[in-house]
């Protein structure tokens, strides 16, 4: 795909930062009208559409939904198209901010699946985010450059995020269950990843000019290692039950396959259940926001026309990041509690039977059951 994109050679902020920025403001969202966008035309996705003057770009987290993509970031969309993206699978190991946000959706390349059977019982003591094995399910926008430009500039793209180009198989409408091998020719589309500190892998620049199904990365060069926080176990945190529900809404929206939508909904959110955790979050909260609230301030008025900063005021916020989650490991952990995971009374991880009850189940497409996670068709 040579349809050339912003230069992602300026450093941009930590992309949790901006996430919550936009969480603290509450800022009065763009008017959006809710209507189903028109599939993207088979001719725009073969590779002679290189010459298209709109990028196509891969949403798998809170972009799926409407109110996040049309509304809070003012993205029109031309058309879109359900993908699978066989490469890549969804993870939640980008850190936020304990007691409120502690973790945000990104994406990671997939190593093969082990021989070892994956569980089926919901009362299994593995993480539930990580129970989906079939790669990425996610939609593929078609936008303008200018959107584009919008989407790295509000998603922090440069620093935590990069631009990478990746293969993705598009899925016939009304798909329920989703196939380990993908069937059909590949499309190229571009997504932002965010590398853990002890991925190696080394990308290809985006112009190169590459058919195989394979990645690419984006930007220019070797995508650098994460500069952001890494937590010691990237499975650990939960998201909140609002950010999770933006995802599921959107894939509602989409109409993602029912066996996808059904791993959603059996991720667990964080919740407090202490008082403890209470008196730590207002804690938290009036401790670091201001700092945090005083920090984009000042990147708002640095921010150049694509919403990049200057490297040594990234090197800055990257510094507060840090020192946000050093304060919550050193001392509100032990003294307050867990501002990452649920703590239940009983010791347990949490019961589950309550989960499609707690999220709601759409349009009744998904029913999750107390020993085993089924699909309803």
């Amino acid at each position: 795909m040579a349809t050339t994109t912003p230069s992602q050679t300026t450093s941009q902020a930590p992309c949790s930062l901006p996430k919550l920025w936009k969480l603290l403001k509450f800022p009065k969202p763009h008017t959006y009208c809710r209507t189903q966008l028109p599939s993207t035309s088979p001719t725009r996705l073969t590779p002679t559409a290189s010459e298209e003057k709109t990028i196509l770009y891969l949403a798998y987290g809170s972009n799926l939904s409407a109110e996040t993509f049309k509304g809070n970031r003012g993205i029109r969309p031309l058309s879109a198209v359900n993908v699978h993206v066989p490469s890549l699978t969804l993870t939640f190991d980008l850190a936020g901010i304990p007691y409120i946000e502690p973790c945000f959706a990104n994406t990671q390349y997939r190593t093969p699946p082990s021989s070892k059977p994956a569980p089926t019982s919901i009362r299994s003591s593995d993480y539930h985010k990580d129970r989906w094995t079939k790669g990425l399910i996610g939609v593929v926008y078609e936008v303008t450059p200018e959107d584009y430009r919008t989407i790295i500039a509000t998603e922090g793209g440069g620093a935590s995020y990069h631009d990478v180009i990746v293969p993705c198989y598009a899925l016939p409408k009304g798909t329920k269950l989703v196939d380990s091998t993908p069937s059909g020719a590949p499309f190229m589309a571009h997504t932002l990843l965010s590398p853990r500190d002890s991925d190696s892998t080394s990308y290809q620049d985006q112009n190169t000019n590459n058919s195989q199904a394979g990645v690419v990365g984006g930007g220019g060069g070797e995508v650098s290692k994460k500069s952001g926080v890494t937590r010691p176990d990237p499975s650990y945190a939960q998201p909140s039950a609002r950010y999770l529900k933006l995802i599921t809404d959107g894939g509602e929206e989409h109409d993602l396959p029912a066996e996808y939508m059904a791993y959603l909904y059996n991720i667990r959110p964080y919740t407090i259940t202490t008082r403890k955790q209470k008196v730590g979050q207002a804690l938290f909260l009036a401790l670091w926001m201001p700092i945090v609230m005083a920090v984009f301030g000042v990147s708002k008025l640095l921010a150049d026309g694509d919403g990049r900063v200057p490297a040594w005021w990234v090197a800055i916020m990257t510094l507060v990041f840090k020192c946000v989650w050093g304060s919550y490991d050193a001392v509100f952990k032990g003294v307050f509690g867990d501002g990452e995971r649920t703590v239940y009374e009983d010791g347990e991880e949490g019961d589950e039977k309550c989960v499609g009850m707690k999220w709601g189940c759409g349009r009744g497409r998904v029913r999750l059951e107390t020993d085993e996670k089924r699909v309803v068709i």
